[in-house]
């Protein structure tokens, strides 16, 4: 039998028993009672910029708790799609990107923003670099599914993410939480309330996450840098992260509330290296005299040559996800200090309400990638200033609710480094010949010089602007029951830049570090050369964005709806200085949200995006760095089914489905081949052109699935004890837009399980838990690079199994 297939089965068959469950025991429910541990009670969000029952917003929309955050191990954004199945997050080394609905953004090219609108108490965070700063002392987070570009606006075209923290209260407090599992993995988190009298108060809250990595590697040696980075490492994928934020919250005057926030993290990390097959060497080669080996297709068979893609090729089920051999340079490392101010002021005046709110940010990243074969991309210090800023007035006037407002966001980026080839060295600390280097790296010496030397270095300082202006207005049509939804935003972006890419830095004299003779120290931030100069690059991005809905609630427990929007991310300019034209989005969508009684409801939602010129990134040349292609048209629609239903006082269960199709409709691209008419792979190869119409787009499984199940056992004086179970599949999905076999993520189940004791005044709780029982580690990232001399699959994959317990008081 197949076991997995069977699992797949019953659990789609659960969900929909679920589903239908709810109506036929409605009348039969207990009376209410507070909510279960990982339970969903009534829960307040302000998705529309106003405090509602997230069951009387007629947005698709996932809350996640504090509580569960910390109950899951949730301390960095990755980690929330723990707790969110619509969220699909991957990690490319030390960037992270989010895709909600098959719409994402898949680039780290510092003049293309993010598809999904992220925010931590209104300050907007757009880089892939910051997206995984530490989560932590959290009240929700909410995922709003689908475009949301009247009150959101910039760059959520696929949805917004919304993190909401913790906030002081006017009585003395005290929270916290020591956990402890495999990995050595400790994670300390708490916080501390200090009234400041009637008018607010005052909190403190910090974390302390740090843990070994999830990745070992076999390699016989590392190639010696003479350490200018952790490449004598044997493990990749660690965490080592300290932040602390310290929150004021005033209401000096009726009707006056001031919050105010100061936040910094700081993350030492080694991202998880790449596991890789050289496709130049055997088994891995195309085959000596063309596409003959199993797996590889002749994509240009008109053209003169031959030009292979491993289109079919199945090298990634040889890989072992846990222990593989690294790049040749190492374990890559990457630290990160981040500080952010945020503050929000509210005044209700009486006819309308005033909201001010503003957000500065500044963060720094240092480090290196080592990357396959055996290069090292240098990054001598990335910084993002960010700030963002949003003056709101909203009020109800004879039943109408409405709300106008104004949005600013401002970005300055810089950056300064290369890709490296290092200077490989014998036990004497002398550069190795030509003759002595194994024959995947002989290569480089012959083009680079036996001292090490850049391949590519660039300087992209980038300033970002974007200002818009919005207003929705909800009014009433004969009855109150009947609502009639418009809103409007125009947005206006800019974006410069002057991007100097460096001519070869070797034919410059700059091929190391001229003090070391062997220049085997690593490699140093190089000076501008004398002379070199570089256009200012310019894009400019105007959109009028829109919504259209009506709200149906025949009683208090049902809401129907339906709408029709648009969204739109900005234009900008690739690696290479060519521009490519902003993303749009329209949208339709319709969904029931049924409340059956306390604690207990199901709602559905179907929608159908119709997608133009989506921004799609493939790296062509290593030295001009990525390029971003517009694909023609996309086509996306889907179905969610989402429920909670309380079986008894002490039984929770809670299921979701989620049914998605996401496809090209027209995508002209360019391949990476491997070229076998340029003599010893030296030559630039050929990018043939393709139609990707047809292909599915990257992280957009067809099926996710959840199913989960709490029981508290009642312990009289001696508390309660709480068991937890919750399963997750995902069916198969690509990491890329060409739909290779070796970047498709086969369909996976991931199990949690814990058990909670909890006191019977609350104040003291331990929890053991178990995540991902399976132990699948999934694939989180995969490319295929074919340029300059290197045919090179990459792969990134998931945590494994971890395990630990976890104790916590509040007082």
């Amino acid at each position: 039998m197949n076991y997995s297939r069977f699992a797949v089965r019953a659990l789609l068959g659960s969900v929909c028993v679920l589903a239908l469950a709810p109506t036929a025991h409605a009348q039969t429910q207990p009376a209410p009672t507070p909510p279960a541990a990982g339970e969903v009670g009534e829960i307040i969000v302000t998705a529309q910029n106003r405090s509602q029952n997230v069951q009387d917003v007629p947005i698709a929309i996932s809350v996640v708790s504090g509580e569960a955050l910390k109950s899951s191990g949730v301390t960095d954004f990755s980690s929330v799609q723990r707790v969110s199945p619509v969220l699909q997050i991957v990690n490319d080394t030390s960037n992270t990107r989010v895709s909600v609905r098959g719409v994402g953004t898949q680039s780290n090219n510092e003049a293309q923003d993010q598809s999904i609108a992220v925010d931590i108490d209104g300050e907007y965070i757009n880089r892939p670099q910051i997206l995984n700063a530490a989560i932590f002392d959290m009240d929700r987070v909410e995922v709003l599914r689908g475009p949301q570009g009247t009150l959101y606006g910039k760059n959520s075209t696929g949805g917004a993410v919304n993190f909401i923290t913790r906030k002081p209260g006017k009585q003395f407090s005290v929270n916290a939480s020591e956990s402890y599992g495999n990995y050595n993995a400790v994670i300390l988190e708490g916080g501390v309330n200090v009234p400041l009298g009637d008018i607010g108060g005052v909190r403190f809250a910090g974390i302390y996450s740090d843990h070994d990595g999830y990745f070992h590697h076999n390699n016989a040696t590392f190639i010696n840098t003479v350490a200018y980075h952790s490449s004598s490492l044997r493990r990749s994928g660690d965490d080592h992260t300290l932040g602390g934020r310290a929150s004021l919250r005033l209401t000096p005057a009726t009707g006056l509330t001031i919050n105010a926030a100061i936040e910094h993290v700081k993350q030492d990390i080694h991202p998880s290296a790449y596991a890789y097959v050289n496709l130049n060497q055997a088994p891995y080669n195309a085959g000596a005299t063309g596409c003959t080996n199993p797996g590889y297709v002749e994509v240009a068979p008109t053209t003169p040559g031959i030009q292979c893609v491993p289109a079919n090729t199945n090298f990634l089920s040889s890989v072992n996800r846990n222990t593989y051999e690294a790049p040749a340079t190492g374990v890559s490392d990457f630290h990160q200090k981040s500080t952010a101010v945020r503050g929000r002021l509210t005044y209700d005046f009486g006819p309308a309400t005033f909201t001010y709110t503003g957000g500065y940010r500044t963060s720094r990243n240092t480090g290196n990638n080592s990357l396959s074969p055996a290069y090292d991309f240098t990054n001598f210090g990335a910084t993002v200033k960010t700030q963002s800023h949003e003056a709101r007035l909203n009020g109800t006037v004879s039943g109408i609710q409405w709300q106008v407002g104004a949005f600013y966001f401002g970005e300055k980026q810089n950056s300064s480094g290369g890709l490296y080839i290092p200077c490989i060295v014998n036990a004497t600390n002398a550069c190795l010949t030509t003759a002595e280097l194994p024959p995947f790296l002989a290569f480089l010496t012959t083009a680079f010089g036996a001292n090490g030397s850049y391949l590519n270095y660039f300087r992209h300082p980038t300033d970002s602007k974007s200002k818009s202006v919005f207003g929705q207005v909800e009014v009433p049509i004969v009855t109150d029951k009947l609502v009639a939804v418009a809103g409007a935003r125009y947005t206006s972006d800019k974006r410069s830049a002057t991007f100097l890419n460096y001519p070869s830095p070797f034919s410059l004299g700059f091929p190391c570090n001229p003090v070391v003779p062997t220049c085997n120290s690593g490699p140093v931030e190089l000076p501008v050369p004398a002379g070199l100069t570089a256009p200012t690059l310019r894009s400019k991005s105007n959109k009028f964005t829109w919504l259209a809905g009506l709200n149906y609630t025949p009683n208090s427990d049902l809401l129907v709806y339906v709408k029709a929007s648009t969204g739109f991310k900005a234009g900008g300019f690739d690696g290479t200085g060519t521009s490519f034209r902003p993303e749009t989005n329209t949208a339709y969508e319709g969904g029931v949200k049924y409340s059956i009684a306390p604690r207990s409801f199901v709602n559905l939602a179907g929608f159908y995006y119709k997608y133009k010129d989506l921004q799609n990134e493939v790296l062509l040349n290593a030295n001009l760095g990525g390029q971003t292609f517009n694909a023609g048209k996309a086509t996306i629609w889907g179905a969610e089914l989402e429920t909670q239903y309380k079986l008894t006082q002490n039984d929770t269960l809670t299921a979701s489905a989620n049914y998605l199709h996401a496809k090209y409709d027209s995508f002209l691209a360019s391949y990476n081949v491997i070229d076998f008419s340029s003599a010893g792979l030296t030559s630039p190869l050929p990018a043939d052109n393709v139609d990707l119409a047809g292909k599915t787009l990257p992280l957009a499984p067809k099926l996710v699935l959840t199913l989960g199940y709490n029981h508290v056992f009642e312990l009289g004086s001696a508390g309660s004890l709480t068991a937890s179970a919750f399963t997750k599949y995902k069916s198969k999905y690509f990491l890329d837009f060409y739909n290779y076999n070796d970047s498709k993520q086969k369909g996976y189940m991931q199990t949690d399980a814990s058990l909670e004791w909890k006191s019977r005044n609350g104040h003291h709780s331990v929890q053991a838990f178990v995540r991902n029982i399976q132990d699948k580690r999934p694939l989180v990232y995969s490319t295929y690079i074919a340029a300059g001399n290197d045919d090179i699959y990459n792969w990134a994959f998931g945590a494994p199994r971890t395990y630990g317990v976890r104790l916590s008081l509040d007082y």
